[in-house]
């Protein structure tokens, strides 16, 4: 016969077993997103999780330009949407919701996926709705993710669209600082009343009213410019969805010491480069360290774009070294 404290042993042992298993099994993790221009914390677990990513279709009349308000369709109420970021391996659980307010169907194709149509065709939410779908990350890099519903011009022209970084095994080399930068056009009527409308026939003219950093003219300038101190290392993780133009990505005033090419991590990463290409609905990752202090415009180098509104500032901060540059011989 057992003994009373052989049975609480026993007993004790089995609700731990079941505890650890549990968790074991059911452990999920909540994906880091974050707002342009900052970025998510690297990922700090070392072995595949399964992470849950929650957004938001939401529709907002905001500022595109000073005096000119627009309506966007986002993701989580910011153009561009979150960023997002995980690990080689993971299965992410991906929660697209509608808000009820909507006035359309919304999905999410990431680039990221392999299957369905990138997720698109397992998250079409019409308003009030939640959808539900899972995939295994299996290639590193930073992909593009945006809306596929319906005319899938209206809704990445009207700003449904993000980055999402999937982190190799082991992660990036550190950097002293990171951020966040899309490029995107933006197809507008004359404003009435200082509210502009999405203008069809312009995208199909391939002929932008805007071409603009992080959702609106002027986001990365002023008191919004990106900061950073001599000496310190910076990775920008830039984004182009486009819909039509290619971006020939510069900092004015800066080489890259090294690109990624096409966001693509564990392939080609090229040195010293001056001006990179960056494709409709692709992305690249750029590194280089701030030698001197001054403020560097990033552009979109088809330099006619700045007028419409291609353009950045990263403001550095620190002493002169005249090893560097100066005036004189």
């Amino acid at each position: 016969m057992k003994t009373r404290y052989q049975i609480t042993l026993f007993s004790m042992f089995t609700l731990l077993f079941n505890i650890f298993s549990v968790s074991a099994v059911g452990a999920e993790i909540q994906a880091s997103l974050a707002t342009a221009p900052n970025v998510p914390a690297p990922v700090k677990h070392n072995k595949p999780e399964t992470v849950v990513i929650k957004m938001q279709a939401k529709e907002y009349i905001g500022d595109l330009d000073e005096g000119v308000k627009y309506g966007f369709w986002s993701y989580d109420g910011t153009v561009p949407g979150p960023m997002a970021r995980v690990r080689v391996g993971d299965t992410v659980q991906f929660h697209l919701s509608n808000a009820s307010d909507s006035t359309q169907p919304h999905n999410i194709d990431i680039h990221a996926v392999n299957g369905a149509h990138g997720g698109a065709a397992l998250s079409m939410v019409s308003p009030g709705e939640v959808k539900i779908f899972s995939f295994n990350v299996m290639a590193p890099g930073l992909y593009i993710y945006h809306c596929a519903a319906g005319s899938i011009v209206d809704h990445i022209a009207n700003g449904m669209y993000g980055l999402i970084l999937v982190e190799p095994e082991g992660g990036l080399p550190k950097v002293d600082k990171e951020f966040y930068v899309m490029q995107s056009e933006f197809f507008t009527t004359d404003p009435e009343d200082g509210l502009a409308s999405f203008d069809f026939q312009r995208g199909l003219d391939e002929n932008p009213t805007y071409v603009v950093f992080n959702g609106k003219n002027g986001a990365l300038v002023d008191t919004n410019a990106l900061k950073a101190t001599v000496g310190e290392t910076v990775r920008i993780f830039f984004g182009n969805v486009g819909p039509n133009s290619v971006s020939s990505f510069h900092v004015i005033g800066e080489i890259f010491d090294s690109v990624y090419v096409e966001g693509g991590i564990g392939g080609t990463v090229t040195r010293n480069i001056q001006t990179t290409l960056v494709p409709a609905a692709g992305s690249t990752i750029v590194e280089f360290k701030v030698d001197y202090p001054g403020s560097y415009v990033l552009v979109d180098h088809s330099i006619f774009r700045v007028a419409k509104g291609a353009l950045g500032h990263l403001v550095v901060d620190g002493p002169k070294n005249e090893k560097v540059v100066r005036a004189g011989k």
